[in-house]
C-alpha cells in the first residue's frame, strides 16, 4: 500500500456486510440486530464523529525464560458526547500500536447510554444526567452514579469525569469505593455503571 493510500475495508462478518451494503444504517439497528460486533470499522462507518481520549499509559513487565519483557498498556475511552461510550485496553511493545489496539477494543465495546433528568431537585426532563441511580464495579473499584440537577456539573474524579463527559453526561453525583487509583478499573467501573442505564428499567 502506497503512502497516504487508505486501506479499503473488506467486511469479514455478516454484520459488517449488512452495514457496508446499507441494510443497517444506524447503531440502534446494530444493537437490536443480535449480531456480534467484531469489526471496529462498523463503528467508523456509522459514527464518524466518534472521538477518542487516552486515559492512561502504563509500562508493564513480565519475566520469561529469555529475560524481562516490557510492554506498554494503554487505556482509552471513545464516545460521541451524545449517548454512546466505550472503554478499551491495548498492549504492545510500542506506545502507538498499544493506543491503536485500545481504540479498536473501545469501539467494539461501544454501548448506548440512556440519559435523562432523574433528579428531584431539577425535573427539567432534559437528557443531561442519568435517569436513575446506577452502580458499576471492576476489580476493587466501585462507582455509583446519582442523578443531579442541571448546572451542577460532573462531581467525580478525573478518570470518571472523562468517561462521563464523552458519554454525554453533563451533571451527576458520584460515590466511589475501593482502589480508584487504578485508571483501568475505575474507567471500566464507570463504563459498567453507564451500561446499566440502558439495561435497567424504572
Amino acid at each position: 500500500m502506497e503512502l497516504g493510500e487508505e486501506e479499503v475495508w473488506v467486511p469479514k462478518t455478516k454484520l459488517g456486510r449488512l452495514v457496508q451494503e446499507g441494510q443497517i444504517s444506524s447503531l440502534d439497528e446494530v444493537f437490536t440486530s443480535g449480531l456480534p460486533l467484531k469489526e471496529p470499522q462498523i463503528i467508523d462507518a456509522l459514527l464518524p464523529e466518534l472521538v477518542d481520549e487516552v486515559l492512561d499509559i502504563n509500562m508493564v513487565q513480565r519475566m520469561t525464560d529469555s529475560g524481562r519483557r516490557v510492554k506498554f498498556r494503554a487505556t482509552v475511552v471513545v464516545g460521541n458526547y451524545d449517548g454512546y461510550v466505550g472503554v478499551g485496553c491495548g498492549k504492545d511493545v510500542q506506545v502507538g500500536p498499544a493506543i491503536k489496539k485500545a481504540i479498536s477494543e473501545a469501539k467494539l465495546n461501544l454501548v448506548p447510554v440512556k440519559r435523562g433528568c432523574g433528579s428531584w431537585e431539577c425535573g427539567c426532563e432534559r437528557p443531561h444526567s442519568v435517569p436513575f441511580e446506577v452502580k458499576g464495579k471492576a476489580g476493587s473499584a466501585t462507582i455509583t452514579l446519582k442523578p443531579a440537577p442541571h448546572g451542577l456539573g460532573i462531581a467525580a474524579g478525573e478518570t470518571a469525569k472523562k468517561v462521563l463527559t464523552v458519554a454525554g453526561i453533563k451533571d451527576v453525583w458520584t460515590e466511589t469505593r475501593g482502589d480508584t487509583r487504578t485508571t483501568l478499573n475505575f474507567a471500566q467501573a464507570t463504563y459498567e455503571a453507564l451500561k446499566q442505564t440502558a439495561i435497567m428499567r424504572r
